[in-house]
């Protein structure tokens, strides 16, 4: 496993614990894809680049060179040149020219894995299996004097392959970028499918499962966030392929912003893969002498299915990008008063929650909008964070003090990257809010989008959420972003750089939350944009969870966190308890499916304890219990998808296997009851073959193949959405 080149071939091969990719160089200039895929082991695979077929290389017959540039599997696509698929670098002279055409330099081999200047990425774990290598190509375009680094990394322990490029301008003149994306995948096609996610506010990251034709698929954001709509990940696949089955070839983007997947089927029947910055409304400037990153592509090759490319995706985040010392910790259970209260709370109704969440074992309250400024709706003040001491007399001090000494722990909610135009701070600052001159500013929600570009308004936010948390004894910070991007210009900025806006804004996010977690290392971060708006490994570097819907109806969360846990591990997905009739849905379902629902996700309450009846509050004890008998196997294990109620109308059922396959949690979901059906044949996954379990409860005994290969039958129960869980334990 590792990285090596062979000179004579003239290949790079990376391998992972069961993947290899391997890029060759063609011409002694031209970087090309040679295969990526099963493990070879067997350096004569250049062939597969087909260069000594029509219309052969340049050095070979120069006069089809424009034919060579439009079928060679290019590792690096660039506009200009010949190539008329998608391409990946876009670079304009001072005189107005494009185009660009790459030529190989040189390489480096680098033990373990650089990172990447003001970016979330990937790092190498700890241990003896932690550790990984990085190759890095070095390219030049002779004519406009841009040096090109194209990266790559593996790590020991997992079959992802992380990708990202940077760009060096090392001409006499100013370049401008116009479109710079993080990776390219050329290859073969065979009869596939794309698979995206997809959604709206409260029905964010819905599995989008299409046949890939002839021409290109697009998914992408151009909000200012990765966004409610698309989630900035992309997949192709066999078209028989399922959860334990087929070829499966991911990509999953480490950025909070806008971004563009796409995948072409050429006219040659081959494929184009990308994914980087959204290139809609970018333009970066690059004096001489100066560099840009562009952030990091993870990549996932599965030849079990999607089931293998989720599992690698989470052991990935969970060991080599989440920092939170929260990662492998029990995170308290909290409950959140948004919907028990909204705006209209003081400190006496926070405690009275408080104390009857305490008697059922809830350990942390959390405080959401409306504590601030003259904050009574969402129609102004904020910017202005300052405790409203009507609302909280005495402040967060005197409210920390009373719960602390209750043995609660507090958090509380900003949305700090917002300005409301009714405001102290819009008064005195109109000129820090994201504008266009000469348009009237866009209203959403009643607030506009501060200029995170401007290194002031940074320092100003930084500092009014810092002293608060200074002020009172706070564990907890759900960061919340309630809007997209309009009128998108910067009085900062000149003209010339307006291009920038959109990746400076990102850029300012994570400089806020790299001090934050660096003042505050043992602060519970939980981000958050209206829900799923910013659900991205980007945002998982600063915080170990998101929340992932504002929709917590039991049902609709069955579809949303499905499309979350392709990706994400579970420990990651903030998942709530909240009262009926449902307030996205008016959706009455039974407290015990939603308990089981919000188990496979962070665990939380989300609703006025003091007023659910009796019966609903004993079931939150019982609850409580499940959480901590469960959720280190839950924040642990491997996650196996056994069916999906959006493919089957009916149910939901997913599993998790414990690391040692010592026990397993099964959820399964009865969405709709159906009459006069027998009961359910359920295949247990992941188990050690040759095992013996218990079923919990039951006394009954089954060895691991008659569970995975035969299978349990699982009696039906009466009534629409009821739950049942089954715990395997290893005997």
């Amino acid at each position: 496993m590792g990285i090596e080149y062979l000179e004579k071939e003239q290949l790079f091969r990376l391998t992972t614990p069961n993947t290899e990719y391997v890029i060759g160089i063609t011409d002694g200039i031209y970087i090309g894809h040679v295969y990526y895929g099963k493990r070879l082991g067997d350096a004569r695979c250049g062939y597969l680049m087909r260069t000594g077929e029509h219309p052969f290389t340049p050095a070979q017959k120069k006069r089809e060179k424009c034919s060579f540039a439009d079928t060679y599997p290019w590792e690096y696509s660039t506009w200009g040149v010949g190539d008329y698929r998608e391409s990946s670098l876009n670079v304009r002279t001072e005189s107005g020219y494009r185009g660009c055409e790459l030529h190989y330099e040189g390489y480096q081999i680098i033990q373990g894995k650089p990172g990447l200047p003001g970016l979330p990425a990937t790092f190498c774990g700890e241990g003896e299996q932690g550790g990984g290598q990085t190759l890095e190509l070095y390219a030049q375009d002779p004519v406009t004097g841009l040096h090109v680094t194209l990266r790559y990394s593996v790590f020991e322990d997992s079959d992802a392959l992380m990708r990202s490029v940077s760009c060096s301008n090392r001409g006499s003149q100013t370049l401008y970028l116009e479109k710079v994306l993080s990776a390219c995948l050329d290859m073969d096609c065979g009869d596939w499918d794309t698979l995206t996610l997809h959604g709206s506010w409260a029905r964010e990251h819905i599995m989008d499962r299409r046949e890939l034709t002839l021409g290109k698929y697009l998914a992408a954001s151009a909000r200012g966030e990765s966004g409610h709509q698309v989630q900035p990940f992309m997949a192709v696949l066999d078209r028989n392929a399922d959860q334990e089955h087929g070829e499966v070839y991911g990509m999953h983007f480490v950025y909070s912003g806008n971004f563009m997947a796409m995948a072409e089927k050429t006219q040659f029947g081959a494929l184009r893969m990308v994914m980087g910055i959204n290139p809609e409304g970018f333009e970066w400037v690059l004096e001489p002498g100066a560099d840009f990153d562009a952030p990091e592509v993870v990549c996932v090759y599965s030849d079990e299915g999607l089931g293998k490319m989720t599992r690698t995706l989470h052991d990935l985040y969970r060991n080599h990008l989440i920092r939170s010392p929260y990662l492998h910790q029990k995170r308290p259970i909290l409950i959140n008063n948004w919907e028990a209260t909204y705006f209209d709370f003081n400190t006496e109704k926070l405690l009275q929650i408080a104390a009857e969440a305490k008697k059922r074992g809830i350990e942390m309250l959390v405080m959401d909008d409306g504590w601030f400024g003259k904050r009574s709706s969402d129609e102004g003040s904020l910017g202005d964070w300052v405790v409203n001491e009507e609302k909280l007399p005495g402040g967060l001090a005197y409210l920390a003090d009373r719960l602390t000494e209750m043995g609660m722990k507090f958090g509380i909610w900003f949305e700090p990257e917002m300005i409301s135009p009714d405001s102290d701070l819009y008064r005195k600052h109109p000129e820090w809010a994201v504008q266009h001159p000469g348009r009237e500013l866009t209203q959403s929600r009643a607030q506009y989008i501060l200029d995170l570009s401007r290194p002031e308004v940074v320092d100003y936010v930084y500092e009014s959420v810092a002293s608060i948390l200074r002020s009172a004894n706070i564990s907890y910070v759900k960061w919340d972003m309630n809007r997209q991007f309009t009128d998108v210009g910067s009085l900062y900025l000149d003209g010339t750089h307006q291009g920038e806006l959109f990746h400076r804004y990102v850029l300012g996010v994570y400089r806020l939350q790299e001090r934050l977690t660096a003042e505050f290392p043992d602060l519970l971060l939980e981000n958050c944009a209206s829900g799923g708006a910013r659900f991205d490994p980007g945002m998982l570097y600063y915080s170990p969870q998101i929340w992932c819907s504002d929709d917590t109806d039991a049902v609709e969360r069955l579809a949303i966190q499905e499309g979350t846990a392709l990706l994400y591990p579970l420990s990651t997905i903030g998942a709530h308890v909240s009262d009926c009739p449902n307030h996205a849905v008016g959706r009455n379902t039974p407290f015990q499916t939603r308990g089981y629902v919000a188990l496979a996700g962070t665990f939380g309450y989300e609703l006025d304890i003091t007023k659910i009846s009796p019966e609903d509050q004993a079931e939150v004890e019982k609850q409580v219990r499940l959480y901590h008998r469960y959720q280190p196997l839950m924040r642990e294990g491997d996650y196996y998808r056994l069916a999906s109620w959006k493919e089957n109308g009916t149910w939901d059922c997913w599993e998790v296997v414990s690391k040692d396959r010592s026990e397993a949690l099964v959820t399964l979901i009865q969405v709709l009851a159906e009459p006069n059906y027998h009961s359910r044949r359920l295949k247990i996954a992941g188990l050690e073959p040759d095992g013996t379990y218990e079923l919990e409860g039951t006394g009954q005994v089954y060895s691991g193949r008659l569970l995975m290969y035969g299978g349990l039958l699982v009696e039906r129960t009466w009534g629409d959405y009821t739950g049942t869980l089954l715990h395997f334990i290893k005997r």
